[in-house]
């Protein structure tokens, strides 16, 4: 029997049928330059203060208007290998430091797009790629020089307030004194003493209704909830918390019981309404004020809870009693038993509270025992509430780089200006061709002073021409960046004095993570795609029948 030979030539003929393949520096490196540009431009008009809203659907049809790059790369599903590879990047400086996504693909987009004439002109992807990694190892070794303004005491609330004002107004110019307030507020009255920051100790409860500037930091816990009982209100309250349902204790195997009378019958009842009650004034007796429950209070239970004037609260989600065990220092108990002095909680107050027509439970604990602040966000729709809860996870982030180095640079595209200046004088030591891939290093760098001039409606030209010349000055001049203010007539301001600051490591990570996916990128010279797997589409919905 004759072996069958695919007529299809080259590669293709050893892949299955519908499989595709793209090799060379016109199918393949091009082809991924040119989709990961496209993606950085789409994300580059959502870059800074005046930066544009997108309007993101996602595939289960939520509505998202935001301008935070985390969340439109979050929610479009993006197939293209190249672009996912820039997405990748940036979701792990989302990861390593809760910011400056948008600074990831930006710069790794404008990298890409600067290799083009560089290849065209007849450099090999590896020139451009050591030029790249040369001008890179430079960009982090003067990158320490640059610092401008450094935290030591974390705990000085005017300090910080003036780091985390910076990076809310990325996501919300305009209101971001009255929130870096609110987040510092929340941050400093938790900072543990010993371990390190932990971003999940700030909550966020968003509640419809009101505006912004309605918004507060409360110490303690805040839930959507009514109280399940009659009592809503205690004062310096010990809590038992657990995470089985409030009722009579279930068997775990089948039981039958043979009532013959209905004596019998009312003896069984009363037997079984003793028993939950005994254990719940057995709860009283420990001490307890304010009962939790992971599961549903039955109404016998509750019957006995108010006649014993004990507050009664349900929450659904296991990780909110974890999170409210942290709180209040409890240990979750999984059988109703009364708790020791070691398993109980402490509120300096519990009480259920109306903002807007939503009822709330309240969970306060001030002074050092606090461990968990919660943010309550007000507003008059679910999108804006969304994007204010986004501005304020940038500016607690902010608060965690902070805490772990304190040092600041110039914001406002200063940074990258003086950056770009230095490599370009680099660039002309730099021996053999990679020369030219440093001098494009220094020229992906300008994007970012030059997109923030666009998105403020400035000409970047003369916004360019005038940062050149302010910063050919010498140190006088390193800190000046782009005004965005619209008020104002000038076009540069000095970052460090406007307290315009961006984390030292912020930058550090971006740097690195957005060089390390253009250089991948560069790497690949064949794209392999094998056929989707899956069986044939659908056939339609046969219409009815004649016969019928």
């Amino acid at each position: 029997m004759a072996m069958h030979v695919p007529k299809a030539p080259g590669f293709a003929q050893m892949l299955k049928e519908g499989a595709r393949h793209f090799s060379g520096l016109e199918e393949a490196v091009f082809r991924n330059i040119s989709a990961c540009k496209e993606f950085a431009d789409t994300v580059r008009t959502a870059y800074g203060p005046n930066g544009m809203n997108k309007i993101v659907i996602n595939h289960i049809d939520k509505l998202f208007v935001t301008n935070d790059a985390a969340t439109i790369i979050k929610e479009l599903e993006v197939e293209h290998p190249a672009a996912k590879m820039m997405i990748l990047s940036s979701q792990m400086q989302e990861e390593e430091v809760g910011d400056g996504t948008n600074f990831v693909i930006i710069f790794a987009g404008a990298l890409l797009t600067n290799a083009i004439p560089l290849l065209k002109m007849g450099m090999t992807p590896i020139d451009v790629i050591e030029g790249y990694q040369l001008a890179l190892a430079k960009t982090l070794e003067v990158l320490p020089s640059l610092v401008c303004h450094e935290i030591k005491d974390i705990k000085n609330e005017d300090e910080v307030l003036k780091a985390i004002r910076s990076s809310v107004m990325s996501k919300q110019y305009g209101n971001e004194d009255f929130l870096a307030k609110l987040i510092t507020k929340a941050c400093i009255a938790i900072l543990p003493e010993e371990t390190t920051f932990n971003v999940d100790n700030i909550r966020i409860c968003k509640i419809l209704g009101s505006g912004l500037l309605n918004s507060e930091s409360i110490y303690g816990m805040v839930f959507k909830r009514q109280v399940e009982g009659a009592v809503t209100k205690k004062q310096q309250a010990k809590i038992a918390i657990y995470s089985c349902a409030i009722d009579t204790a279930t068997t775990e195997t089948k039981g039958t019981v043979l009532i013959k009378t209905a004596d019998e019958l009312m003896k069984f009842s009363e037997g079984e309404e003793s028993r939950l009650e005994s254990q719940i004034q057995a709860i009283k007796d420990a001490g307890v004020d304010v009962i939790v429950g992971g599961g549903k209070f039955s109404d016998m239970a509750l019957h006995f809870i108010n006649k014993l004037g004990i507050m009664a609260v349900r929450l659904n989600s296991k990780f909110d009693v974890r999170r409210l065990c942290q709180a209040t220092g409890a240990t979750a108990l999984p059988l109703l038993t009364p708790p020791s002095k070691e398993e109980l909680g402490y509120s300096d107050s519990v009480y259920m509270d109306e903002l807007g027509d939503t009822t709330v439970v309240v969970f306060r604990i001030e002074g050092k025992d606090s461990r968990i602040s919660t943010v309550v966000i007000r507003g008059s729709t679910e999108n804006y509430m969304d994007d204010i809860e986004r501005a304020v996870d940038d500016g607690v982030n902010t608060f965690k780089g902070l805490s772990r180095d304190g040092r600041f640079l110039p914001g406002a595209g200063a940074v990258e200006t003086e950056l770009a200046r230095i490599i370009r004088e680099y660039a002309n030591e730099v021996p053999g061709l990679e020369r030219y891939a440093v001098d494009r290093f220094a020229e992906a760098l300008e994007t970012f002073p030059m997109t923030l001039a666009e998105n403020t409606g400035l000409k970047s030209r003369n916004v360019m021409r005038q940062l050149h010349e302010a910063h050919k000055k010498g140190p006088e001049g390193k800190n000046i960046g782009v005004q965005i203010d619209l008020d104002s007539n000038e076009l540069t301001m000095d970052a460090n004095e406007q307290g315009i600051w961006d984390l030292f490591k912020l930058k550090e990570w971006g740097l690195k993570f957005a060089c390390t996916a253009a250089t991948t990128i560069l790497r690949v010279d064949q794209i392999i795609m094998a056929k989707r797997a899956g069986g044939p589409a659908a056939k339609p919905p046969k219409g009815p029948d004649d016969d019928d």
